[in-house]
Parts: C-alpha cells; structure tokens; sequence
C-alpha cells in the first residue's frame, strides 16, 4: 500500500513539474493540471477504500475536474480564435 501512495504522490509531482516548466503552451498547462486532477482522484479513491463514510468524496472530486475539463478547453478555444494559437506570452489579461 505505501508504494502505491509513493506512486501517487511521485505522478502528483511529475505533473506539477511539467505544469511549472512547460508554459509555453495553454493546451500543456492544461494537460498538466489535468494530469494533477487525475492523480489526486486516484489518491482520493485509495483513501476512502478504507473508510465507508467518505466513498462520496471521489464522486465529487471528478465531477468539479469534468467541470474544470471544459472550462480550460472553452477558454483555450476562445483564446487560439482570438490570437489564433496558444502561446501563453501572448495573453493580455489586462484587456478586453
């Protein structure tokens, strides 16, 4: 079981590493985060295996990562329409 949790925690950290050091590119951050997302549902899943009372947690972790999922590929969209690609150092957020 503990190599599991290493495991998990060793992809939680993969995936915020390559968020910090990949933003170039909207759609490699957002791939980043979601990777993140993953690995701490799985992490979520392993926890509550053994404690009946919080089975509803992981249900509700995923459904705010599906949410999160679409808002990033709807921002993404409208940013690469907008400057027709996803460069980061092409966003302005202090216009409108």
């Amino acid at each position: 079981m503990a190599s599991t949790y290493t495991m998990l925690l060793t992809a939680f950290s993969l995936a915020l590493t390559g968020t910090v050091m990949n933003r170039t590119h909207m759609m490699s951050m957002l791939l980043g985060i979601e990777a993140m997302t993953l690995s701490l549902f799985m992490i979520m899943t392993t926890l509550s295996t053994n404690s009946p009372s919080s089975t509803a947690t992981p249900i509700i972790m995923i459904t705010m990562a599906a949410c999160e999922a679409s808002t990033g590929l709807t921002l993404l969209m409208l940013t690469s329409k907008k400057n027709t690609n996803d460069h980061m150092k092409n966003l302005n957020l202090l216009q409108c």
